[in-house]
């Protein structure tokens, strides 16, 4: 690589960032602290209880959602609705699951993977923060859509959010239209965040806190995990392994060659695409006397990422093939082809010379920079005489000598120039290889030969440098997986059994050599792999919004004291003057947990005699006594009523009916025993008392200093 024109290297102060810095960008950061800001003033706020700054940011909030939902235009009300309909869950549903199967066919499992990491971590966040805060819904404002349990955070806003970030950063390409999908994404969420305040639902903080948890998680995740200079979203064809090398990349290419190797870059195009699926290789055209080519190897993350997934297969369906340990590190595979490179120089073996390795970001992009074989071309394209056979025997020839194996012998690696065959991509070689490995090389280069001329030829030559031992063992190792994947479709293509004709060629048939490996760590990882294979198949809840999930308060008491469940069970029925709480539980009772949302509260109590979930009791506005019995009541407000039995299993129902509500108590359960029919039947409707609808609205008014209102003061 002489008459180069080379500059002044120069070493990277410490602190100055690398070429190619790999950073989150403002708007990710400024989003995550947002959200972390929300989050923890929301929760620190509201866990404190109902005095000062909660009751200040509830009476700002609420009248912001009073003076939008006062709004009086003409089919103003009706839009709202249309809008708040665009984060209704079921349609999120449909469009998350959209979402994965398009990854899937797309085979962005990467991002697939990152998404649903996000996803959990922020269903993890909301189970945190939605107990925690015990925010109830806007007061003093008639709420006129659909909600359940806690108003903060917002859901429907947060996964609207998270799912309109991930389709943009799994499916859009950087540039143009994901900025336009930016926007038109805080538009619509804009949009329907207004209208579930208008409705009110929700007030201004609910949905605040909602979008920043929505879009800071996957966000953040989607620039760490998966950013666009190592996986890019594109839709023209080609591998995904090859990156970019134009704007800022190439950019960074050209310094770090200039300051790290002393080279001046005049050009950088990709060369070579077809035959590498684990790198991305470029031609680099360097200024010097004449300008000469060299050859480039851009290394990145999601390289070492796919060698991991394919040793693993490999591993899953063969056992650990020789030596193919996955790299830690980007920095550890590039270091590893740069001493293989030197290593084969030395035994001169006929591959490019080493010219050195340019670091873009510090353990995940590098470039290894090598001779460049001008006027090479692949053995595929040219005829194969006996000086071209008998080059590529040598080359395995010398390998066994010098103990090394190449390990990657197929078509593209094996370059012919002047007759004399060239070596190429020493990424995977192996010093002091099992004779199992050598045995696949010497089968896998004689494949290659024949693929250009006949299986005789070859056979006749390799009988000056090997043994029919020899031979005979390299195509009893070389069958499956030992073959490389280019030279397998080569040979499908051809429509030949060469594998077979070179064993018909043999003196005798050889026994195959067995290439499954059963070990501890294989058996451990399928244990590992169909577990999590049942965990995916289990977990029917993943985008799946469970109603029990989403209006559960989050509670395991609910005493008549316990302020914040019970104004939101009354907002729950709106009409109801009377509102449930568990006064003393009688033995053998436990609350199960607590259940409200836009017409209905539902109280779901254990028992230790009739079992897990035996009475369920729900509030309503109205109820049906037809058919019931009156019945003493122990409170002079309660009408209440009791059904006969029926069916088989035993059932007791019973109601309980004041001005605008009632609540009917069911309790089931499998045994028939005398005393779970008399006395546990008989417990059941006692187990909540009552609290006035009045009561709690002193109570409210009383932490407000007169500010806030349990209830709207004119009902629209």
């Amino acid at each position: 690589m002489g008459g180069l024109q080379l500059v002044a290297r120069r070493r990277r102060p410490s602190g100055e960032p690398p070429p190619l810095p790999r950073h989150v960008r403002r708007s990710g950061v400024g989003w995550l602290v947002a959200a972390f800001i929300l989050v923890t003033v929301s929760v620190t706020v509201f866990s404190a209880g109902w005095r000062g700054p909660a009751v200040a940011i509830t009476v700002a909030d609420d009248a912001v959602v009073r003076w939008l939902s006062a709004v009086s235009v003409p089919g103003y009300a009706r839009l709202t609705r249309c809008l708040a309909a665009a984060a209704a869950l079921p349609l999120l549903t449909v469009l998350l699951w959209t979402l994965v199967v398009a990854l899937l066919v797309l085979r962005r499992l990467r991002h697939l993977v990152v998404f649903l990491v996000a996803w959990n971590i922020a269903a993890l966040l909301f189970e945190v923060i939605v107990p925690a805060a015990q925010r109830p819904r806007p007061f003093d404002v008639p709420i006129r859509g659909s909600w359940g349990g806690w108003a903060l955070p917002s859901l429907q806003v947060a996964a609207l959010s998270a799912t309109i970030v991930a389709a943009l950063y799994t499916l859009v390409p950087e540039g143009r239209w994901r900025n336009y999908g930016k926007w038109a994404g805080v538009v619509l969420v804009g949009l329907v965040a207004l209208a579930r305040i208008s409705l009110g639902v929700e007030t201004p903080v609910d949905v605040a806190v909602g979008a920043a948890i929505g879009v800071a998680i996957p966000l953040v995740a989607f620039r760490m995990f998966t950013p666009n200079e190592a996986f890019p979203i594109t839709y023209k064809r080609g591998r995904s392994a090859h990156l970019d090398v134009g704007g800022a990349r190439g950019a960074a290419i050209q310094r770090a060659l200039e300051e790290q190797l002393g080279l001046v870059v005049g050009e950088i195009t990709p060369f070579g695409l077809a035959g590498s699926a684990g790198s991305t290789p470029l031609r680099i055209r360097v200024r010097g006397n004449p300008d000469t080519s060299l050859f480039g190897k851009l290394y990145a993350e999601n390289h070492l990422r796919s060698d991991r997934w394919y040793k693993l297969g490999r591993e899953l369906l063969y056992g650990r093939l020789e030596d193919e340990k996955p790299f830690t590190t980007v920095r550890r595979l590039v270091q590893q082809e740069d001493y293989a490179l030197r290593l084969f120089r030395d035994h001169s073996l006929p591959t490019p010379a080493p010219g050195g390795v340019a670091e873009l970001t510090p353990e995940r992009e590098y470039l290894l920079v090598t001779e460049f074989f001008e006027g090479a071309v692949e053995l595929g394209e040219v005829q194969v005489d006996d000086d071209v056979i008998d080059a590529g025997l040598r080359i395995v020839r010398q390998l066994w000598d010098a103990g090394l194996a190449h390990r990657d012998i197929k078509p593209s690696n094996l370059l012919v120039r002047d007759g004399r065959m060239l070596l190429i991509d020493v990424a995977f070689a192996e010093l002091r290889p099992s004779p199992w490995r050598q045995a696949v090389d010497l089968a896998n280069m004689m494949l290659c030969l024949a693929l250009q001329s006949s299986t005789e030829r070859v056979y006749e030559r390799a009988q000056q440098y090997f043994s029919l031992a020899d031979i005979g063992e390299a195509f009893a190792a070389a069958r499956g997986l030992a073959l490389p994947s280019q030279l397998r479709h080569a040979l499908r293509a051809q429509g030949r059994d060469l594998h077979g004709e070179f064993i018909r060629l043999l003196p005798e048939p050889p026994a195959p050599v067995a290439i499954q490996r059963w070990n501890l760590r294989r058996v451990g990882l399928w244990i590992c792999v169909l577990l999590a294979a049942l965990l995916i198949v289990q977990s029917r809840s993943l985008f799946t919004f469970r109603q029990q999930d989403i209006t559960s308060l989050g509670v395991s008491a609910l005493s008549c004291r316990q302020l914040a469940p019970m104004w939101l069970t009354a907002q729950s029925v709106p009409s109801s003057s009377l509102l449930p709480c568990v006064l003393t539980l009688p033995a053998g009772w436990r609350l199960d947990h607590v259940a409200a949302r836009s017409g209905q509260s539902t109280y779901t109590f254990d028992n230790d005699r009739a079992g897990s979930g035996a009475l369920v009791a729900r509030l309503v506005a109205s109820c049906d006594v037809r058919g019931a019995t009156e019945i003493d009541s122990a409170d002079s407000r309660v009408r209440r009523f009791q059904r006969p039995p029926s069916g088989t299993t035993f059932e007791a129902v019973y109601h309980d009916v004041f001005p605008g509500g009632c609540v009917t108590y069911r309790l089931t359960s499998t045994s028939n025993s005398p005393d779970v029919t008399g006395q546990v039947a008989g417990e059941a409707p006692l187990v909540l008392g009552y609290e006035s609808r009045r009561s709690l609205q002193a109570a409210l008014a009383e932490r407000s200093d007169g500010r806030l209102r349990l209830d709207p003061r004119v009902t629209r």
